[in-house]
């Protein structure tokens, strides 16, 4: 189960909860089962974390083959740069030829890396945020378990 079904599965929980009467809205809740989705919460959490490091993974990964590819538009520009070579005319015209194509990969791939990490950077955003909302719920969730289990142990 992911984190947001547990939380609401306690959500649940406390809303099916037996009233103390004369408490103020007090509940009772079964103390193990909440322990139990607790710990559900607690193992599912490095889950989340491994998929945030496989985002950072895809990161470099992209990176690095649009690194690669820049490498390869250049070495074949070079490559056809010297196959060009062979009168002064057509020196002239080899060497304009491959400084462009140069400056092509290399706007290329600076689109690429930015846009690369842009993507990166919207992804790994959206999980944070993800994370933190589930830390917050899950902080909220707790504090209203420890609540309650207060409230019931009032006399």
């Amino acid at each position: 189960m992911s984190v947001e079904d547990l939380v609401d599965e306690l959500y649940e929980m406390v809303d099916k909860a037996w009233n103390l009467p004369l408490s103020g809205g007090r509940t009772v809740l079964d103390g193990e089962e909440v322990r139990h989705i607790l710990d559900e919460i607690r193992d599912s959490l490095p889950q989340e974390l491994r998929q945030a490091r496989a985002i950072v993974a895809d990161r470099n990964q992209i990176i690095s083959d649009a690194k690669r590819e820049a490498e390869s538009v250049v070495r074949i520009s070079e490559e056809r740069a010297k196959t060009l070579v062979k009168q002064d005319e057509i020196v002239k015209q080899a060497q304009a030829k491959a400084n462009d194509l140069i400056s092509q990969s290399q706007v290329k791939f600076r689109e690429m890396r930015r846009a690369s990490n842009d993507y990166i950077d919207d992804l790994m955003k959206r999980t944070e945020d993800a994370l933190a909302a589930n830390l917050a719920e899950l902080r909220k969730t707790r504090s209203n378990i420890k609540a309650s289990q207060r409230n019931n142990q009032q006399p």
